[in-house]
């Protein structure tokens, strides 16, 4: 895997916290960063997943569905609504 060095400027107390953290963590702060990195990115694509998913959707067939789903079948013992 190739690796970049990137000058990073953080407010003093943004770096102070990720320090702590990652001490308490027991990881470097450059390890820290990187994952933190990641999963702020994968948090962004999974929402552009989600939306153009959903762009997809079809509403009354997905309604459809729901209103059959079930139909005389009891719930399975657990499933019951309280």
């Amino acid at each position: 895997m190739r690796r970049s060095n990137v000058a990073l400027r953080l407010q003093t107390s943004l770096l102070e916290e990720a320090r702590k953290v990652a001490g308490h963590e027991g990881v470097a702060l450059n390890q820290f960063i990187n994952v933190a990195v990641a999963e702020k990115l994968s948090a962004l694509r999974t929402e552009d997943y989600f939306r153009e998913r959903a762009s997809r959707a079809n509403l009354s067939k997905a309604k459809r569905i729901l209103k059959r789903a079930g139909k005389a079948k009891p719930p399975v013992a657990g499933d019951e609504i309280t």
